[in-house]
């Protein structure tokens, strides 16, 4: 018989989710946001620390949200990585802004300051720092913040692949800028098939992305609309799924950290392979990334041996949707070699040993 496909990723849901919709649907609820949307809500501000989180629909409505509440407008520019998922500028376009795309740093693809720092022009209004895989920036969330303030900008972190990482000083990624926006697809590690979260520590903030996501309602409940708004609302079915994931995310944090050393171990000395760095003291790898020589014949010599990967992100100026020059050497290089491999939290140490050892075959 032969061995089972390892996926290259999948969501993971269990009877303790079952069990907790049955039981919601057994309350005549009314499926929209109520009373289980606030609670997954303050599961979340407990867990990263922040004094507000606002669920939204998805992650990329998150970041659209996240952008307008503190003030970028039609016509402005935001910097953003070339090297992201395209949800990241396409959240701001959403809305007429411009994203202005820069490189990112070889050691973690997150955004280079330097690069950064020479693409503000006048009409910068925001920089949308991404936190690639969980890793915060090697030149320092500082520095960011630093810039921003030289230059009177806002700093919104895209962190849809971190939560469980923080930074150096024990802060969870998304709380050094002015939002943080989180994402619950359904490869994250942790899922309600869609959806998204928005921290903030700063009231007047939250009370404008409360009245953004909900028609513009000046409160719940009524038909008042103090300003024009949307409809980017959650479900209690979500919430209860939610719920249930994040009782399991401190256990995932640390098996995403035990599978990543795996890995480590298991490709030790295999040259054609490379990490990314990864503070694991303090963040949780999403996906296991790699740089590889040859990636299109090992992807295939994988999938033959029942083993499923990922391209990763190619740089976003040179796909047809924005189709944009430019030299962007880091996020290129990644979209030629990078690879996901499989990084389910469920995978098992024989499943991991079985990656490796069909990854060192290849390699001879």
């Amino acid at each position: 018989m032969s061995e089972e496909f390892i996926m290259q990723m999948r969501p993971w849901f269990g009877p303790e989710e079952k069990r907790a919709l049955a039981e919601y649907m057994e309350e005549d609820g009314f499926l929209t946001e109520f009373r289980r949307t606030a609670a997954f809500e303050d599961a979340i501000a407990e867990y990263t620390g922040a004094r507000h989180c606002i669920v939204t629909n998805n992650g990329t409505i998150s970041l659209t949200l996240a952008a307008l509440a503190t003030g970028v407008r039609a016509d402005d520019e935001v910097i953003v990585p070339n090297f992201t998922m395209i949800a990241t500028p396409n959240s701001v376009r959403l809305f007429g802004a411009r994203p202005v795309f820069v490189d990112v740093e070889r050691e973690t693809l997150c955004m280079d300051i330097d690069a950064a720092r020479a693409a503000i022009t006048p009409k910068t209004r925001a920089i949308m720092l991404v936190s690639a895989n969980g890793r915060y920036p090697k030149a320092g969330i500082e520095a960011f913040q630093d810039l921003c303030t030289e230059h009177g900008l806002i700093l919104i972190e895209d962190s849809a692949q971190s939560l469980g990482s923080r930074y150096p000083d024990g802060t969870h990624i998304g709380r050094k800028g002015a939002v943080g926006s989180f994402s619950f697809s359904a490869p994250k590690i942790i899922s309600t098939g869609q959806g998204g979260a928005l921290i903030t520590d700063d009231d007047d903030v939250a009370a404008r992305l409360r009245r953004l996501k909900d028609f513009g309602r000046a409160q719940g409940g009524n038909d008042i609309h103090d300003v024009i708004g949307y409809n980017f609302k959650f479900t209690e079915l979500q919430a209860v799924i939610g719920q249930e994931q994040m009782k399991k995310l401190p256990w995932r944090v640390e098996r995403k950290r035990e599978i990543y050393r795996r890995y480590r171990e298991g490709l030790a000395g295999v040259s054609q392979v490379s990490f990314f760095d990864q503070d694991l003291d303090h963040t949780t790898p999403w996906f296991i990334d790699v740089m590889v020589d040859d990636r299109e014949a090992l992807q295939a010599h994988l999938k033959a041996a029942g083993i499923g990967t990922r391209v990763m992100y190619p740089p976003i100026n040179r796909q047809k949707a924005y189709s944009l020059p430019g030299s962007y050497p880091i996020s290129e290089e990644v979209g030629a070699r990078g690879l996901w491999l499989p990084s389910a939290s469920q995978l098992t140490d024989a499943q991991v040993d079985r990656v490796t050892a069909a990854i060192r075959a290849f390699y001879g």
